[in-house]
């Protein structure tokens, strides 16, 4: 059960209903990050702007394992 605070699916509507169906149509589901910030749909963009900013200037593969590192050095096991 989540302790973060979200709209479900069913119940988005307008901007959030977009964003879930953006993510069910490129990522066959929706992403944690959408659900986590589903009660702020305009922080869901401003995220998904800065991440296609960050990546337009990367190849994918670097991106990749820059976020890896990340990962590793957080000790994310996510």
């Amino acid at each position: 059960m989540a302790f973060i605070q979200t709209v479900p699916a069913e119940q988005a509507t307008d901007k959030l209903q977009e964003l879930y169906n953006d993510d069910l149509k490129n990522l066959g589901y929706i992403a944690n990050y959408t659900k986590a910030m589903s009660l702020r749909p305009e922080v869901i963009m401003a995220w998904r702007n800065l991440i296609g900013t960050i990546r337009s200037k990367m190849r994918l593969r670097r991106y990749e394992l820059v976020t890896i590192a990340a990962a590793s050095a957080l000790r994310c096991t996510y």
